[in-house]
């Protein structure tokens, strides 16, 4: 039996691993590091609750951490906190369980992620990926969705409506680019954590779609 950490629980992907990994028999232990108490009660839940811009390394204790932190320009409000939360927050995380001997770090970056790109969001997560890399983990995970759907705290109205144009052209439009539902990004994350993988591998949106 292993212990999993997710750091992102209260998002799209983050909410639904939770619940899949607290039900799959994998994780005798699951812990969830947010900012303010969660109404979920199980048995092997624990909530760490924490400032993350002061981190305390020593919580973060598993031997696999999944992190679906991420937001949008228009979320964060500037460039800065932006950067903050899909760099800073993923990278200082990935550090400290590192230390603390985690064996598998399953991270979601976004399709078109390219540490060269003129787009600034795709950039942060290119960027993201080579720090996460740089680290050497045992285990690299990195998944790479599409645009996301599914039922959000915080609607993305944007979002919403770049997923009725592609759902409507969806026959036309090649598997990798297609809308994904972030449950299904999490089961992949889920199983995929299961395969013994070693070193670094990355899942784009299309192969995600299997699971």
């Amino acid at each position: 039996m292993k212990t999993a950490l997710i750091v992102g629980a209260t998002g799209l992907i983050g909410k639904h691993l939770t619940q899949k990994l607290l039900a799959n028999n994998y994780y005798e232990k699951v812990s969830i590091i947010v900012r303010k108490p969660l109404n979920i009660n199980h048995p092997k839940l624990e909530q760490i609750i924490m400032d993350f811009d002061n981190l305390d390394a020593s919580k973060i204790l598993a031997e696999d951490i999944f992190c679906c932190l991420g937001t949008t320009m228009k979320q964060s409000g500037s460039k800065d906190a932006f950067y903050k939360v899909d760099f800073t927050y993923p990278l200082n995380f990935a550090k400290a369980g590192l230390a603390n001997g985690a064996k598998q770090f399953l991270f979601v970056s976004s399709m078109g992620a390219d540490e060269k790109s003129m787009v600034y969001y795709s950039r942060v997560k290119g960027e993201i990926e080579i720090a996460l890399s740089d680290l050497h983990y045992p285990t690299l995970l990195i998944f790479r969705p599409s645009m996301l759907e599914g039922e959000r705290e915080n609607p993305r109205m944007g979002e919403k409506i770049g997923n009725a144009v592609m759902n409507f052209f969806a026959p036309l439009i090649p598997d990798k680019y297609k809308v994904i539902m972030g449950e299904k990004v999490a089961q992949a994350m889920l199983e995929l954590a299961q395969k013994n993988i070693k070193n670094k591998d990355i899942f784009e949106s299309d192969s995600l779609q299997k699971f």
